[in-house]
């Protein structure tokens, strides 16, 4: 299909990169975005050869390698800080690191920049209030009061996808897992050259993402999903670290920023049917939102917009191309949710101990398969 009018729901990671993989096949696309600010939160992500690999085929890779620190293997480490594994990574572009840690807001200038770039129309702080599919295009009614039609509509709007919602109301929905995690930016050590993850009850990651930063992770056991105020929240992450290796206590006291403290509660879900209902489709976290214990929920929106636009490419209507979309992306997301939900429970002793040694040394090998 050619010259498709496209809207996608959400200006996030999966979002942009749909804008831009359509817009590169000459697809007309409206991004539309409920934050007016279009603003992330400033910690980092971790993003393997895999990602590499898409971003060169979006033609995006020397940017974002720019804003980015490489490394090829990851450090794992056993509760008490004793180093036990460097588990190499495989390149998957020649002549580029295995593997990237970046800022978040860098992340998200890069993919804003080339969005806007690419030519597709951003609208920020509105949503879409109705979704109407007649079978033959989609109109649309926006907050703001206005109108659009439209060939296909993507959501990319996260796992509380109200897309997701509207089209498929009776899909899964997220579950918390009875885990959180915890973000934090902190100067970076000098021989901080990869990621390094701590087992434990109490897990740990450190994360390069620039020449003067790092960002630093941590995944808790929190039964009933508790609610933590801002203020005297950076006291409590310093707390949640109090039995972790010596080093790590070492780096605590430095999260005395309350601002700085990232919290969010562990969710999953996995869609088991369909992603499309007629005209409109999901990608991202609104079909297969994962846990971060083994760093894919971006890739795998990344990856999902790429395969949608060449399926878009290959079909001759929306409703082929989303089942092929589904075919070629749905045992993947699915063995990245799986997996590291079983981190997630054997952390918090609701299933057996994953040895994160394995864990991220399969997972390199699944997801360098091509996509």
């Amino acid at each position: 299909m050619n010259n498709l009018e496209v809207l996608v729901i959400g200006g996030g990671i999966g979002g942009m990169t749909a804008a831009i993989a359509l817009r590169r096949d000459g697809h007309t696309v409206t991004v539309i975005e409920k934050d007016p600010e279009w603003a992330v939160y400033g910690v980092g992500i971790i993003q393997q050869g895999n990602v590499l690999r898409a971003m060169n085929q979006l033609g995006l890779l020397e940017a974002y390698v720019d804003a980015s620190v490489g490394f090829d293997f990851v450090a794992v480490h056993a509760p008490d800080g004793t180093q036990v594994a460097r588990v190499p990574s495989p390149r998957l572009v020649e002549g580029y690191p295995a593997n990237v840690g970046i800022g978040r807001p860098a992340l998200h200038k890069v993919l804003g920049d080339r969005t806007i770039a690419s030519g597709a129309e951003v609208r920020l702080g509105i949503t879409a209030e109705n979704i109407d599919d007649d079978g033959e295009g989609v109109t649309v009614r926006f907050s703001d009061g206005s109108e659009g039609r439209y060939d296909i509509v993507i959501g990319a709007d996260g796992v509380y996808s109200d897309t997701r919602s509207k089209i498929l109301p009776d899909a899964e929905k997220p579950e918390y897992t009875g885990q959180a995690v915890w973000r934090y930016n902190l100067p970076r050590p000098a021989d901080l050259d990869a990621l390094h993850a701590y087992n434990g009850p109490t897990g740990v990651g450190l994360v390069p993402i620039s020449e003067e930063l790092m960002y630093m992770y941590v995944t808790t056991p929190e039964p009933g999903n508790p609610w933590y105020d801002t203020k005297g929240i950076a006291q409590v992450m310093r707390e949640k670290l109090a039995n972790t290796a010596p080093q790590l206590q070492e780096m605590a006291a430095k999260i005395t920023d309350d601002e700085g403290v990232v919290y969010r509660p562990l969710e999953g879900m996995m869609l088991s049917g369909p992603w499309n209902n007629g005209r409109v489709v999901l990608l991202g976290d609104a079909v297969h939102a994962t846990t971060p214990h083994l760093g894919q929920g971006a890739g795998m929106a990344i990856e999902d917009s790429i395969v949608l636009a060449e399926e878009l490419a290959k079909a001759d209507t929306p409703e082929e191309a989303f089942a092929a979309y589904r075919e070629r992306r749905f045992e993947r997301c699915k063995y990245i949710v799986e997996s590291s939900l079983a981190i997630c429970h054997g952390q918090i002793g609701k299933g057996p101990p994953v040895d994160n040694h394995t864990a991220t040394a399969e997972m390199f090998e699944v997801c360098a398969q091509p996509i």
